[in-house]
């Protein structure tokens, strides 16, 4: 009664859970037992105006019975009608559930007008999203001219929550796509966005199932591969069998185990043109490593905010890593994760197989493990330890660890954290710091990082700016309008004070930054970069003007810009001028079509500002969905080479395509078809075949 008190007062919204013996059918049909239900409705309008009355009325029912959470969302349409498309901008509402009270971390399951449907976890106190975690739930949908109805079942034995816990946060949210409205249950101010710690509450929840969920996917596939590596031509048929289990020991512990998994299906990493110095960052594709990964990292103030580089001591890629075009096999991989109100922990271990090329061996068998241990502490801020290691020989190894707090208050967050790491021998420690956040009416964006010598986590981890010391502070003030076009503006002066791996002398860049957004959804952000710098065993006047727009185009999101900067060139070796452009838009030509294009324009400079190159990147896109849980995709990506300013003269570099049909048949089971052609220029100049994939997989999940 103590902690349901403490909850309640800090919001003002809660909604009682009803038990019910006679469960709901699943139909999007409202029925007669959910009159029995109590009911949230008085939601409050985010976007495009603050709080304010909801141009539509929306109502949420809640029961329960011993095994299942039940949800029912009538949302009255009587100024804008439904919008039910499967490729562009649709209704949608969202259910939030934070079952440990954490006010930092909590499931999210999102329904939309169609039928499709989405879920996963809301992390770092509402700032960021991560949508591996994939449940066994069900919904029922049903649109009318004049509303719609959005029925779901979460079984209890499908999510993991604090036992004896009564009052869970709560929160439901509403799009409409006709005039772009967001309304919630609880108020969510347009400059926090939606806080998991000023959630509502749902009280007198009682799960009484018993048992959870032991969850097996068996996964058969069929590959094809064929080969040319070094003038040589290779073919191979690879059925195989791997296996997948997940089991949900308590109703906070899980563990994930895989053996010879394959990752068939999962798309090359597009083309990117690299000047710099450091190599590129690459996103994890494949199933296993992306489901749990927010437990297994360092802290982050979340999606957008470039500003900070958190010491990733871990990062999965490095598991069955990319070596002359192929993948280092995977034989298997173990992770037991526990949440609880106060406690994340989680430990995973991996081991690759050996890597063989023209009877040498380039990488042997090898061990990887990670433990991370994260406790709550005052309300929604974190404190933890992670470690990560790789051994393949007693004298070849790599490990590192980390420690790390972040301390969040309202709006703001502050983080700190550091890490030791040993290389064989080589010993070396690094530390990173930020804040992001309000000092009176001024946003203030603030990080530092000294990065030692002789750290080195190049096996385990991806760091990769040895050496370096940097410190960024942005700051001006943030003007939010209640009325009119513009809907808020931040404008600011900076400084970014850098000493690169190597040189004794430090650079000091001063920077003015002007960050417009529209009440219609357009922004931009603009920023001003100049100062003196010095890096490889030169100096110079550093010059940079970034400019990236967004907004929404016929119902879709659409981002473009640009970056003119002088620079060094690491790729060519000298201070000159280079240039990119990057422009990605979807179109929807019908409900179920839609067709795509992601392109880039990289262009260089010599030092006599003569241009001597330009790169463009196509990478067109086409998607049919036949349903909400059966679609195909293809793609093609053309990346091409003109010299000079010689449109004439330009050249096919490499081209790849691909084709992916995908079909959720069942819960948490697929069936996959992927197709992948690869081809790329030669000594010569002409373009050769490197490799063709085809692979069939299926993966059914059997749980009990």
């Amino acid at each position: 009664m103590f902690l349901l008190l403490i909850l309640i007062q800090n919001s003002d919204k809660t909604i009682e859970i009803r038990y019910i013996e006679t469960a709901p059918r699943i139909d999007g049909i409202i029925e007669e037992v959910w009159q029995q239900a109590d009911s949230a409705y008085d939601f409050v309008q985010n976007w495009p105006y603050e709080n304010r009355e909801p141009t539509e009325k929306t109502i949420v029912y809640v029961l329960q019975d011993k095994e299942n959470l039940y949800f029912a969302f009538k949302c009255l349409a009587e100024h804008n009608k439904p919008v039910k498309n499967f490729t562009r901008d649709e209704d949608y509402v969202t259910i939030g559930i934070d079952p440990f009270a954490s006010k930092t971390t909590a499931y999210y399951f999102r329904v939309f007008a169609s039928g499709i449907k989405y879920d996963g976890w809301v992390l770092d106190d509402g700032r960021s999203y991560d949508d591996s975690w994939e449940g066994v739930w069900s919904r029922g949908v049903k649109v009318y001219d004049d509303y719609f109805v959005v029925e779901v079942k979460i079984p209890f034995k499908s999510i993991r929550y604090k036992k004896g816990l009564d009052a869970w946060g709560i929160q439901f949210e509403r799009h409409c796509a006709a005039n772009n409205e967001d309304d919630y249950w609880t108020r969510v101010l347009q400059v926090e966005g939606d806080m998991v710690s000023k959630w509502g509450f749902l009280t007198g929840i009682n799960p009484q199932a018993t048992g959870y969920y032991f969850e097996i996917y068996p996964e058969g596939y069929f590959r094809y591969d064929k080969k040319w590596y070094a003038e040589q031509e290779s073919t191979d048929y690879k059925p195989s069998i791997s296996m997948n289990v997940k089991w949900d020991i308590t109703s906070q512990m899980t563990l994930n185990a895989t053996a010879y998994p394959d990752f068939a299906q999962i798309e090359s990493d597009p083309f990117s043109l690299n000047l710099g110095r450091y190599p590129t960052y690459l996103d994890e594709r494949r199933p296993f490593f992306l489901e749990g990964k927010d437990v297994f990292r360092m802290s982050d103030f979340g999606s957008g905010k470039g500003f900070f580089s958190p010491l990733d001591i871990f990062y999965s890629r490095r598991i069955g890593k990319s070596m002359n075009g192929d993948a280092v096999p995977i034989i298997a991989g173990l992770k037991l994760t526990n949440k609880s109100e106060d406690w994340n922990v989680g430990l995973l271990g991996a081991y690759t197989n050996e890597y063989e090329k023209d009877d040498s061996i380039l990488e042997p068998y090898t061990g990887y493990g990670v433990l991370r241990v994260k406790r709550g502490v005052m309300g929604n801020s974190d404190i933890g330890v992670l470690f990560s290691g790789t051994m393949n020989k007693k004298d070849d190894y790599n490990y590192a660890i980390g420690l790390d707090g972040v301390h969040r208050k309202g709006f703001n967050q502050f983080i700190a954290q550091g890490a030791f790491s040993d290389k064989n021998g080589k010993m070396g420690w690094a530390f990173e710091s930020g804040f992001f956040g309000f000092i009176g009416s001024f946003l203030t964006i603030a990080s530092g990082e000294v990065v030692h010598d002789s750290f080195d986590v190049s096996d385990i981890g991806f760091v990769p700016w040895v050496g370096q010391k940097k410190l960024l502070l942005i700051s001006g003030p943030f003007k939010q309008y209640a009325e009119g076009f513009i809907s808020n503006i931040f404008a600011a002066p900076g400084v970014i004070v850098t000493q690169e791996p190597g040189e004794e002398r430090v650079s000091a860049i001063g920077l003015i930054e002007i960050n417009p957004n529209t009440r219609n959804g357009w922004g931009c952000d603009l920023s001003l970069y100049a100062g003196p710098y010095y890096e490889a065993d030169t100096n110079y006047f550093y010059k940079s003007i970034n400019l990236c727009t967004w907004g929404r185009l016929f119902g879709q999101h659409i981002n473009f810009g640009c970056n003119y900067t002088y620079t060094y060139n690491y790729s060519r070796g000298f201070l000159a001028y280079q240039e990119s452009n990057w422009l990605s838009y979807e179109y929807s030509i019908m409900s179920q079509m839609s067709i795509g294009l992601s392109s880039n324009l990289w262009i260089e400079w010599d030092t006599l500002n003569t241009m001597i190159g330009m790169t463009p990147r196509f990478r067109p896109n086409v998607s049919f969905k036949f349903n909400a849980d059966m679609k195909v995709s293809a793609f093609s990506e053309f990346v091409l080479q003109t010299p000079h300013a010689d449109i004439g003269e330009t050249e096919l570099y490499s081209a790849r395509t691909g084709m992916l049909f995908s079909w959720n048949f069942s819960p948490k089971s697929w069936l996959y078809i992927a197709l992948n052609d690869f081809r790329k220029q030669d000594e010569v100049g002409d373009i050769i075949p490197r490799y063709q994939i085809g692979a069939i997989k299926a993966k059914y999940l059997v749980y009990f």
